[in-house]
């Protein structure tokens, strides 16, 4: 039994989506997302939103629309209406990004404990 080209190919034992974008190009892609993410900053926090844990999911899909589930330091943060807008621009400079699209999530709620080593480093919590 072969599988249909077009159908999405999942790996049941390790619960990988194998994605049609060549393995090489899908690193790149993903290290440039990242590095984008970098460049936003809580403006209220020394540390970006990537190294903060702010950021929950980042799904590339075949059609090289980038989708990432984001949450807030705090759900009254002061620019919870920008950052959204803020991720989409930075993301959709990527060479190679079709589009953008930014789900704002509260569930769960972001802890300290996300922080990676570096951004505690950056507010003096390490």
């Amino acid at each position: 039994m072969s599988l249909d080209e077009t159908e999405q190919k999942i790996d049941v034992r390790e619960g990988i989506v194998h994605s049609s974008i060549p393995a090489d190009e899908l690193a790149r892609l993903s290290d440039d997302v990242i590095s984008a993410l970098k460049t936003v900053y809580d403006p209220e926090i020394p540390a970006d939103i990537f190294e903060l844990g702010l950021i929950y999911k980042i799904d590339i899909e075949d059609d090289r629309m980038v989708k990432i589930m984001m949450t807030l330091t705090a759900p009254g943060c002061p620019v919870a209406g920008e950052m959204p807008g803020w991720v989409e621009n930075a993301v959709g400079a990527v060479e190679g990004v079709s589009g953008v699209e930014v789900e704002m999530t509260f569930d769960p709620p972001w802890t300290p404990d996300r922080m990676s080593e570096e951004a505690q480093v950056a507010v003096g919590w390490y």
